[in-house]
């Protein structure tokens, strides 16, 4: 946001606002002749040097508001239908007008990144895509779908998973395994001191599956990161009990092999240096190391009862809690204002299995299963993604964008850092930023905003901080910015801006 007074003093504030995405049913689609289109709304393209004045006029007598200008593309205009025409006569009104390129409906579009694994299709992964199924709340999810029509793949991104091991040859995990270049194994078992991972527990194939089971394969589940390359460390044993020494031991292997997320869905209430140490090396080599906050009976606040690797002052550990499909924070949920960065979905969870090949847990839907090893994968999944889609970012930075992405919960307000959510669209999405651009004085107040790519960006003004006013829609350029001169306003003592993402 900016304020502006006489052009000297201003801010800087950027909102973000999440897509809307419309989508047919396969069977709509496969029954329709004619693709479905916006009743409301209707595409125009004004011809090159038409007199603006002669086409406002045609506008004005047909009633057709201007909804947005999109001047980095001749000036291509979103026209709303006014009560009582069609869309199918006021095109024709347009084409016949002789003003036009081309008039147009306004046809409906689908998220092209909707994978066709059942759980996800079915709603089971309601962290995933919150619709409101089963009891829970509309958007209390990550929003992943809109997450991933930013990007679905990671696959050049190694995140080790430090547990019970993992089951990898399950049908939803085989194909995003890390393969070693030296022996051909898939991680490090330091419990037997061999190169065989295997999960004999159950809980490090859940991680696994929250984190990167294969996304659109028709089978099972979908993790965050569709494809990605998962690399078994396994320190725990059947039991789910373990020590330091072998969880060091799996923090060296995945610090030596390339891993650049580790995720520790586990927790110690012992203060360890050579633990802390092991940690410090991993940061020193720009690896992210997210650890589950740990869970009680109910929850604690490990502000004042820490528990570690989570508690541990290392600025590469993310720290995350889980919250309910209502959005509330988990009732085992531990949580810290200083110590916890944020939350996750984590309650009744859904995943990958160390039985067969083609087994998930739970079996039956009358177990439930919760808790922050089952949110802190989700965070690993979207750090994953994040790295690939910045990749010449460092770690402190991916941390930065991940948690000023977040959605702020009343639930989590002075339960985390952020008193937020992850939210995967808005972590992978470029932050809108202004920027002012000097000018002589008395000339209109002029701006730069970046903002990623071909983005639709509205600028909107305010002299309150209450009531804002759009002044200004366009579409970045391929290098993701447009400038904007306010004419309007150089008569105005103070003027305060702010820009945000069209829906």
């Amino acid at each position: 946001m900016f304020w502006k007074q006489r052009c000297v003093e201003f801010r800087i504030w950027a909102v973000i606002a999440a897509s809307v995405f419309i989508w047919l049913t396969a069977s709509a689609r496969a029954q329709s002749t004619q693709p479905a289109y916006r009743a409301d709304r209707i595409l125009i393209q004004p011809k090159a040097g038409i007199n603006q004045a002669v086409l406002n006029n045609f506008h004005q007598a047909r009633k057709s508001e201007v909804l947005r200008t999109f001047y980095g593309i001749g000036r291509l205009q979103v026209l709303h239908v006014p009560k009582g025409e069609t869309v199918t006569s006021l095109i024709a009104q347009y084409q016949r007008s002789g003003l036009v390129e081309f008039a147009e409906p306004d046809y409906e579009i689908h998220a092209a990144a909707i994978p066709n694994d059942p759980k996800y299709t079915d709603g089971t992964l309601w962290g995933l895509n919150n619709t409101g199924q089963n009891g829970g709340t509309a958007d209390a999810d990550i929003d992943a779908p809109e997450g991933w029509d930013v990007l679905t793949a990671a696959s050049n991104i190694v995140v080790a998973v430090v547990d019970s091991g993992i089951n990898y040859t399950h049908e939803d995990l085989a194909a995003n395994m890390w393969v070693s270049p030296v022996d051909g194994s898939h991680g490090w078992n330091a419990v037997a001191t061999n190169n065989l991972p295997l999960d004999d527990n159950n809980h490090g194939s859940m991680v696994a599956g929250v984190l990167g089971a294969v996304g659109n394969n028709g089978k099972g589940v979908v993790g965050v990161a569709w494809s990605v390359q998962i690399m078994a460390c396994k320190c725990l044993t059947s039991t789910n009990t373990g020590s330091d020494s072998d969880l060091i031991a799996c923090i060296d292997y995945a610090r030596t092999n390339g891993a650049r997320i580790i995720n520790a869905s586990l927790d110690s209430p012992g203060y360890s240096q050579a633990l802390s140490n092991a940690i410090v090396a991993t940061r020193d080599a720009g690896i992210i190391f997210v650890a589950s906050a740990g869970n009680g009976n109910p929850g604690v606040n490990i502000d004042v009862s820490p528990t570690y690797p989570a508690c541990f002052q290392i600025d590469n550990i993310v720290t995350v809690a889980y919250t309910t499909r209502n959005d509330g924070l988990g009732g085992l949920s531990n949580y810290g204002e200083t110590s916890v960065d944020l939350a996750a979905p984590g309650d009744e969870v859904y995943s990958t299995s160390s039985g067969l090949t083609s087994s998930y847990y739970p079996p039956f839907s009358f177990i439930k299963i919760a808790g922050t090893s089952f949110s802190a994968p989700c965070v690993s999944g979207a750090l994953a993604l994040m790295l690939a889609k910045f990749p010449t970012e460092n770690y402190q930075q991916i941390i930065a964008r991940l948690l000023n992405a977040t959605d702020p919960l009343p639930s989590l307000a002075g339960k985390c850092v952020t008193g937020g959510r992850l939210n995967l669209h808005n972590a992978l999405s470029p932050p809108i930023k202004l920027t002012v651009i000097p000018t002589a004085s008395g000339a209109p107040f002029q701006m730069h905003l970046s903002g990623g790519p071909n983005r639709v960006c509205v600028i909107q003004v305010s002299t309150n901080l209450m009531s804002w006013m759009p002044v200004f829609t366009n579409t970045t350029s391929s290098s993701g910015v447009f400038d904007f001169a306010d004419c309007q306003s150089t008569n105005s003592a103070r003027s305060f801006y702010r820009a945000t993402a069209s829906p």
